[in-house]
């Protein structure tokens, strides 16, 4: 059993442990495997639109009858356009086009990542969602307001203190410590100072005693030592990613999943390169050669755009030297297993880890 049932409580979860929400990475199949384990399933919705984010509420629905789903959003602002910067940047990429044979002077295509807005609201008043989580701190406060109409519990990431106050103080219900070592964007709001991240085990027991929420770890957990060592420092739970990405439901791409395999001891690195905002992932080549961190990359999302036909096109010779393959600085430490043995894995093993440790 677990001593701490405030989460367990709050969303009507079995376990405390909750799925990472992965844009790109997965959809409903795997949200409801974790969630018919005993988990809290989520959904990336930052790059669906409305039709498709209904579509996969309806098939999780179907497939984890009875069990809590967590839709997750975006609410960074959207970028300003800067030709000069944007046109800078195409100029960094010109010499891989030309290695490719794509035609550097092509339409740049457009970045489907769009922050929670009127539209999205609509969406959530409909499918009245058990939780709604959000990164880059919370939208307006109208929009919060209507989404706690719904019922639903609100969560969102914080990467500092001053974060984490800010959310407590704004309404959130549960709030997510994002370490440094987590794999994906930074969900850092209060300032762009990487300089200012924290490690996951020094940002929960001083996030845990800042605010009145409880705090869900996440950022280097990717087994039981994890899960047990984040509840001892004050944790009412955990987010889970970079393990599930190994699981057979999740939608990486094969060369993601091939240095997955091979993670033990391989690097990642907080980049900006791939999207014009830092997010941790694993080091391919456009990485090392302009970044990790570039001044050219165009604000979020837009640095995204000019890559893609690189991306694609690597993807066809099963390179992954120009795409975003997130993942955190524990990857290595995942098992390949469906995603519900997965969770029950995680769970039983953490438990049987506190037991040993009471006795």
């Amino acid at each position: 059993m677990w001593s701490d049932r405030r989460l367990l409580q709050l969303f009507g979860i079995e376990h405390p442990i909750l799925l990472a929400p992965m844009a790109g990475a997965m959809d409903g199949t795997l949200a409801a495997a974790v969630a018919n384990a005993g988990g809290l399933g989520s959904l990336p919705a930052a790059m669906l639109d409305a039709t498709r984010l209904r579509e996969q509420v309806v098939a999780f629905r179907a497939a984890a009858p009875g069990k809590p789903i967590n839709l997750n959003f975006f609410c960074h602002t959207p970028p300003v356009p800067n030709n000069a910067r944007e046109h800078g940047w195409r100029e960094a990429l010109k010499p891989y086009y030309v290695e490719f044979g794509i035609d550097p002077n092509a339409p740049v295509p457009v970045s489907n990542r769009a922050p929670f807005d009127e539209a999205f609201c609509a969406v959530v008043e409909e499918l009245a969602p058990e939780v709604v989580s959000f990164h880059y701190g919370l939208p307006e406060a109208a929009l919060v307001a209507r989404v706690k109409g719904t019922g639903a519990k609100i969560v969102s990431s914080a990467t500092t203190v001053a974060e984490a106050v800010w959310l407590d103080e704004h309404g959130c219900d549960a709030i997510i410590a994002q370490g440094f070592e987590a794999g994906g964007h930074r969900g850092m709001f209060l300032s762009d100072d990487l300089a200012y991240q924290i490690g996951t085990f020094a940002l929960v027991p001083l996030l845990a005693d800042a605010v009145k929420a409880p705090v869900v770890a996440a950022g280097g957990i990717s087994d039981a030592r994890g899960i047990v060592a984040a509840l001892a420092l004050g944790a009412a739970g955990v987010q889970i990613g970079s393990a599930y990405l190994h699981c057979p439901e999740s939608k990486i791409a094969a060369p993601h999943r091939a240095l997955l395999r091979s993670a033990r001891g391989r690097e990642t690195a907080v980049t900006n390169v791939m999207t014009g905002r830092p997010a941790r992932g694993f080091i391919n080549r456009v990485m090392r050669e302009l970044g990790p961190i570039s001044p050219l990359a165009p604000a979020f999302p837009l640095a995204g755009g000019a890559l893609a036909p690189l991306g694609a096109k690597a993807q066809g010779q099963g390179s992954g030297d120009f795409s975003s393959m997130w993942a955190g600085q524990a990857a290595g430490l995942g098992k390949e297993l469906p995603a519900g043995e997965l969770t029950v894995a995680l769970a039983n093993e953490a438990q049987a880890l506190m037991r040993r440790m009471a006795s």
